[in-house]
């Protein structure tokens, strides 16, 4: 076990910084989701973090921090699941990049399913200034890493089957999300694959 640390590095102080943080990312996350971006108040998420005003600002700055803190966290564990669902892909002798590509997409429909709750959050628009640019500024680069996989090139056609092919991800995550059972998203997930499939950009056979 580390003993605690006398200097204000220590890595006792730096545990105890960092499960601060997640108590009150994971109080964000519940009262967002519970009363939406506008209405909840930072006195809601000390309350449920069992924490202090004071400690929030120190750690976060505000509610808007705390609101981008959670969605930066949710578009990594999007980028690290479909970035490791494609190298496994290749492990495992796949080169085709349709192939690459679906399993990506597969990746991040299934954790549209496991968040749910903060998928939701993000889709409603409530959200603080700025947040809308934000997710349009991420949603182009999201198109442009799509069209490298895919391959796409400088084709015209390509490039725009790519953006239609990243918009039927980001639609089909929204109808996953609200699905009522896991059932019903799995059926969401694999006639948005055939979708995908239907629309290769290179039209390979």
């Amino acid at each position: 076990m580390a003993r605690a640390s006398s200097g204000r590095g220590g890595s006792w102080e730096w545990s105890r910084t960092a499960q601060t943080r997640r108590g009150m990312l994971q109080a964000a996350r519940e009262v967002f989701g519970e009363h939406g971006f506008t209405e909840a108040s930072v006195a809601d998420v000390v309350a449920r973090a069992g924490s202090s005003v004071g400690s929030l600002y120190h750690h976060f700055g505000g509610k808007t921090e705390l609101f981008l803190a959670l969605w930066e966290e949710h578009q990594a564990a999007h980028e690290e699941a479909a970035a490791s669902a494609v190298a496994r892909a290749k492990q495992s002798g796949a080169a085709d990049p349709l192939g690459l590509f679906v399993a990506g997409a597969r990746a991040f429909l299934e954790g549209s399913w496991e968040r749910r709750d903060l998928a939701r959050l993000f889709m409603d628009g409530n959200g603080p200034p700025g947040f809308e640019l934000m997710r349009r500024t991420r949603s182009r680069e999201w198109v442009r890493q799509n069209a490298v996989l895919l391959g796409a090139g400088g084709d015209p056609t390509a490039r725009l089957t790519v953006m239609v092919l990243t918009t039927i991800i980001g639609e089909a995550g929204r109808e996953v999300a609200t699905s009522e059972t896991e059932e019903e998203a799995r059926q969401l997930i694999e006639a948005a694959i055939v979708l995908i499939q239907r629309l290769d950009p290179l039209h390979r056979p």
